[in-house]
């Protein structure tokens, strides 16, 4: 091990990320908050300006795996597609197979330049969690309950004011609904099986509704749908702990642009063609379990240097009053202040871990786990 590698696998070279990133975070939703007054004068500029804040927030995730980690992207395409990558509004269907999934999202958004806006499908529960919840509900983010009487209404006016959004935007929908876990993948067989619907490997049934839904909605403001299918070379499984600790991964994403007017109108037929969907990216994945590569040319987006840069801003302007304090702190010898300091340091330290274990698999939503048949919506 380097004495580089060795650097970035101390816990507190972590902490000091995660307390940039938490510091940060807390004073961009600050200014998030200021920006309502503008939402009734102009609300194409606030749009605009809370883009530009959300980006100072996950594209430090984004800079941890692209430059802390090193974390390399291929990407499977069609060269004919490539070009209209971040032209275009689009959905943006991924796997939701691995702890870091969301992250890697965000790096084929950051790629082409349109991280700041992307968009996600999330339960409401997240709209109350400081720093990224708060900036979601800024950023316009559509939430959901995951219980459908209640979601149509409030997701389908959620997608419909996203149709004078100012920029691009790529809206990330997971159509598991919940992460695969050889438990969830069982149950859901066991309703693909009992609805006579062809049984997926190494996915889980796709839920349907909420799929029709954005579709319906975003019918003229998107484009396309990028079916994108996720691997990681070497049978790795890789963790945020893992990319905090600086190690290396390989990605492989295979990409594939579809027009959005081949998706169809009709609920049930759009249920059946999404359902095709996800069998052939179930014939995907096994393709490259074979071979270890996706079929057809690769492509390697260039890193941009912009997320790296916010996230130097970001640990000088926070790193020097920190610096400041604790020196100031230990100098005054008072050991009341010593020990308080310290017992802050540790709730600071348990909470990290907290954070960056609730992104690992065992720790993930029960949505799935129930030994009953499942309503594929």
């Amino acid at each position: 091990m380097g004495l580089l590698q060795l650097l970035k696998s101390q816990f507190l070279c972590h902490l000091i990320i995660c307390y940039v990133f938490l510091v940060s975070g807390l004073i961009i939703n600050l200014l998030q908050l200021c920006t309502l007054p503008l939402w009734t004068v102009s609300k194409q500029l606030a749009r605009r300006i809370n883009i530009r804040l959300a980006y100072c927030i996950t594209s430090q995730m984004v800079a941890a795996l692209e430059w802390w980690s090193g974390t390399e992207c291929t990407l499977y395409t069609d060269p004919k597609s490539y070009p209209l990558y971040g032209k275009e509004n689009a959905i943006v269907v991924l796997n939701h197979t691995f702890d870091i999934d969301f992250l890697c999202g965000w790096t084929f958004c950051e790629r082409f330049g349109v991280l700041g806006s992307s968009k996600v499908l999330a339960k409401k529960e997240l709209s109350y969690v400081p720093v990224i919840g708060w900036m979601w509900y800024f950023l316009e983010i559509v939430f959901c309950k995951r219980k459908w009487e209640e979601d149509r209404s409030m997701v389908t006016k959620s997608l419909q004011k996203l149709q004078d959004y100012p920029e691009n935007f790529w809206f990330l929908l997971y159509c598991e609904g919940t992460r695969f876990t050889p438990k969830k993948h069982k149950i859901s067989m066991q309703v693909a099986e009992s609805k006579g619907l062809a049984k997926l490997k190494y996915h889980l049934l796709p839920r349907t509704k909420g799929f029709w839904v954005t579709a319906q909605n975003l019918r003229g403001t998107a484009a396309a749908v990028y079916d994108s299918t996720l691997n990681f070379r070497n049978d790795e499984a890789p963790t945020l702990r893992g990319i905090l600790n600086g190690k290396k991964y390989h990605a492989d994403l295979y990409v594939r642009r579809i027009p959005l007017e081949l998706v169809p109108e009709d609920e049930a037929e759009c249920a059946a063609w999404l359902h095709k969907l996800y069998q052939e990216k179930d014939d995907f994945q096994e393709h490259y379990t074979q071979t270890g590569r996706f079929p057809g040319p690769t492509v390697s987006p260039p890193r941009r240097p912009w997320s790296l840069i916010n996230w130097l801003f970001w640990s000088c302007l926070l790193l020097y009053p920190l610096g400041l304090l604790l020196t100031q702190l230990i100098s005054s010898g008072s050991l009341l202040t010593i020990v308080a300091s310290l017992a802050v340091c540790s709730a600071v330290s348990f909470g990290v871990r907290w954070m960056i274990g609730q992104t690992e698999i065992h720790r993930g939503s029960s949505y799935g786990n129930k030994e009953v048949p499942l309503n594929n919506n």
